[in-house]
């Protein structure tokens, strides 16, 4: 209770807290440059309301961890309808621009004219694709010179944790090494499946390498559409001593033909985990492509004490 006078005596007062000084004081959040570049999200595969509502939860993550940021997302194979193509985001993005610039300048203020790309791309792919990415290239080529594209997200020890958190959502990891209890389904060999060809598999052993090390089994990449790699993959496995065999995705989830996983489970006689999908380390990678590209520092932690 409190009076127009202020707050009953008596009873706490909630006072703002103060900022903190010296060296250890929490760092000011970064926020977008005034005019900075769109970030465009390309999104691979047949879009449906389900991949639309991954990708906006993706842009949300990125918005969060980027105050004042533009981003939109830009279907590889939209319609230009509900799913607007990476193209016409591109375009718009330019066209956005000048409009701003323009109305800025009939407004009386001073601005610098547009200069740079309009919109940065960042493919949302954990590992490369060449099909997928030739496809990107292209639409940021019809672009002119109004966009620059990004590498995709991985290899990256984030991804190596979305991994375990999607295989211990699903019974086939433990979540925490050092919790003393096992998982009565915890796998001893990990397959870790992915789609590009040989290219795609070789960058995900390396995040292969950091999820073994986190599980203390065997992992080992595989290619989804590559015929046989799969069992070949999981023989090998079970030939090392593996008994009891896990599939991890090393996909979002758009680039995913449906069936596929599951075929690739039959195959291998295993239990397949989701993909990684909007998990919020996708997001933060994003957003770190961006700003690499961008050239924007991230949020640096106060130095440690000596």
């Amino acid at each position: 209770m409190s009076s127009p006078t202020g707050p009953t005596p008596g009873l706490p007062v909630r006072m703002p807290r103060p900022r903190q000084s010296g060296r250890h004081r929490r760092p000011e959040p970064v926020a977008a440059p005034e005019g900075a570049p769109a970030l465009v999200l390309a999104v691979p595969g047949a879009p449906t309301p389900a991949i639309r509502s991954l990708a906006e939860e993706v842009l949300s993550i990125t918005r969060s961890e980027l105050p004042g940021l533009e981003a939109v997302v830009g279907y590889l194979d939209g319609d230009d309808d509900a799913y607007p193509t990476l193209s016409t985001v591109l375009t718009n993005a330019d066209t956005l621009r000048t409009q701003r610039y323009e109305i800025a300048v009939a407004a009386g203020r001073e601005v610098a004219a547009p200069e740079g790309p309009a919109a940065i791309v960042v493919p949302l792919l954990a590992g490369p694709d060449s099909a997928l990415m030739r496809q990107v290239r292209q639409a940021v080529m019809d672009s002119g010179n109004t966009a620059e594209l990004t590498e995709v997200l991985g290899p990256h020890p984030l991804l190596a944790e979305a991994l375990h958190v999607r295989l211990s959502e699903a019974g086939l990891a433990r979540a925490d090494r050092a919790r003393l209890f096992t998982v009565a389904t915890a796998a001893d060999g990990i397959i870790l499946a992915t789609v590009g060809g040989e290219e795609a598999v070789q960058a995900a052993g390396i995040t292969g390498m950091l999820l073994a090390a986190r599980l203390a089994v065997p992992v080992m990449a595989a290619a989804l559409d590559q015929e046989g790699s799969i069992a070949a993959v999981a023989e090998q496995l079970r030939n090392a001593g593996a008994e009891q065999l896990a599939l991890a995705p090393y996909l979002i989830g758009p680039e995913l033909a449906e069936g596929l996983l599951d075929v690739a489970a039959k195959e291998a006689d295993c239990a397949a985990a989701e993909p990684l999908g909007a998990y919020p380390a996708i997001g933060r990678l994003a957003l770190s492509q961006y700003m690499a590209t961008l050239g924007i520092m991230p949020q640096q932690q106060g130095t440690p004490a000596r």
